[in-house]
């Protein structure tokens, strides 16, 4: 049993290193740059990403010091879902509340999931900087629509999402120890 647990955290810490660092510092720079601009952070995701979401844009919020906020709110989910259909409601979120120096977070373990690939496009018009976070194949759709993604090379639903906290929360104490 102890066996399984060295070889999953392995993986974990496999899939963590995973991503050139340069990628993460990048993706501060534009967190970075929003802040500076007056703009806030916006991250979205579905399930574990929504709760993942949930916890980083806190934490860039109080930790950071910067605005930012998740769309996780069961009325705004389900009004924009009932009214414009469930594939559509990030887009409709960010037609409503996104403003031109806002970052965009969109995460989605498989890439594949409409709601946050419309979100995508719809960040895209707007002109807002996006960053993705994805898994599963590496030629999932979202993977193609942000300035820029991050990628991990994993079909597991747990080991993508505690990666993709990981690298999240590893930005935001990269932007703390910058302070």
């Amino acid at each position: 049993m102890s066996n399984y647990f060295n070889n999953y955290f392995s993986l974990i810490d496999e899939k963590c290193k995973s991503i050139d660092y340069q990628e993460l510092i990048l993706v501060s720079e534009l967190a970075d740059k929003a802040n500076k601009d007056g703009g806030k952070i916006i991250i979205v995701g579905n399930g574990g990403s929504a709760a993942i979401a949930s916890h980083v844009s806190i934490d860039f919020t109080k930790a950071a010091g910067m605005r930012a906020i998740s769309f996780n709110e069961s009325s705004l989910i389900t009004c924009l879902s009932n009214d414009y259909g469930y594939e559509n409601w990030v887009a409709r979120a960010l037609e409503f509340y996104a403003d031109k120096n806002d970052l965009v977070f969109l995460i989605s373990s498989s890439g594949q999931s409409k709601n946050i690939t419309n979100g995508a496009r719809q960040a895209k018009e707007m002109g807002l900087s996006t960053v993705t976070l994805s898994g599963f194949s590496s030629d999932n759709e979202l993977r193609t629509l942000g300035d820029l993604n991050l990628w991990i090379d994993s079909a597991q639903y747990n080991v993508v999402e505690v990666v993709h906290q990981t690298w999240i929360l590893s930005i935001i104490d990269y932007i703390i120890s910058n302070k």
